[in-house]
């Protein structure tokens, strides 16, 4: 029985990644101790489930069928350790995908306490601004910021944050301070790379909705890329608070109109096991939504 649910396991891996070698470097195992246990399995079966070329691994027809059922049975199997254990004794790792700012200056300073609180479990943490394959990855959750694609994957908000419209202290200096919105026009806003180079930037105040074209010789869509460009003194940016607190504590950006509004980043996590989490991820988005809330966080064991 271990060495079907071993099989099972190592061809779900392999199917989801595309890869021997991708999948032998996740699960500890050799490259060829891989393959062998996937022709094993298939010889048992009695159908291809891999065609394999010298450039890439394609699911067959039977493979897909394979692989939807593999991915039930190891999920209900986790789900049974789990709930047998008890969501207070999680163990083995969690896959977090997390963009790069938000989770250098947001997630990583706030594990501690989770780590504490799960003294078996392991995080994993895939940091890029990449748009990753979760699927391909491994990832169980991922952060991300802003408007969630259609997906059939599950999801969770997390959290709501502010977004500010910044610039450093010497480009306030030579280009004096926007009053109202209308005054950006005449300013150097850092946009989005669309190859027009002029964008609207809309705000609110109480019930009345503000928009005003704004133009600069910066042009980037990385968040990132418009901070950096913002502490260089290149322009006025739009950067979500989370990622702008430090230089707003320390003086090196100033927030502007104050009295005006831009509407808000979500936060989500994003679990490609469909809309019913894992415990682990659970417990890991119960905390990470309580965090960021600046809620209390969970107590020690």
């Amino acid at each position: 029985m271990n060495d079907r649910l071993q099989a099972l396991t190592v061809f779900a891996r392999v199917g989801e990644s595309g890869s021997f070698t991708r999948a032998a470097r996740d699960m500890n195992l050799s490259q060829p101790s891989v393959s062998r246990i996937v022709g094993e399995l298939e010889a048992r079966l009695g159908v291809k489930l891999l065609l394999r070329t010298t450039r890439k691994l394609t699911l067959t027809a039977a493979g897909e069928k394979f692989l939807d059922r593999a991915r039930a049975v190891i999920a209900d199997l986790d789900e049974a350790e789990d709930a047998a254990r008890g969501i207070d004794s999680l163990r083995g790792a969690i896959r977090v995908a997390l963009p790069v700012v938000f989770g250098m200056r947001e997630v990583i300073p706030r594990l501690p306490p989770f780590l504490a609180r799960y003294p078996l479990l392991r995080v994993d943490l895939r940091v890029s601004d990449a748009y990753q394959d979760l699927v391909a990855e491994g990832v169980d959750v991922a952060i991300r910021l802003g408007r969630l694609a259609d997906s059939t994957f599950g999801a969770r908000k997390l959290a709501t944050l502010p977004r500010l419209v910044v610039a450093a202290p010497a480009y306030l200096k030579a280009r004096g301070m926007p009053e109202h919105p209308s005054d950006l026009a005449n300013h150097d806003c850092i946009v989005g790379s669309d190859g027009v180079g002029r964008q609207s930037w809309i705000f609110k105040r109480r019930s009345t909705v503000i928009s005003v074209d704004v133009a600069g010789r910066i042009q980037t869509d990385s968040a990132p890329g418009r901070h950096a460009s913002a502490l260089a003194g290149l322009g006025i940016a739009q950067v979500s608070a989370a990622m702008c607190a430090a230089e707003l504590r320390s003086g090196e950006l100033v927030a502007l109109l104050p009295d005006y509004a831009l509407e808000p980043v979500e936060v989500h996590a994003v679990f490609p096991g469909g809309p019913r989490p894992s415990y682990k991820v659970q417990a890991f988005t119960d905390y990470m939504t309580a965090a960021l809330n600046g809620e209390a966080s969970p107590p020690q064991p």
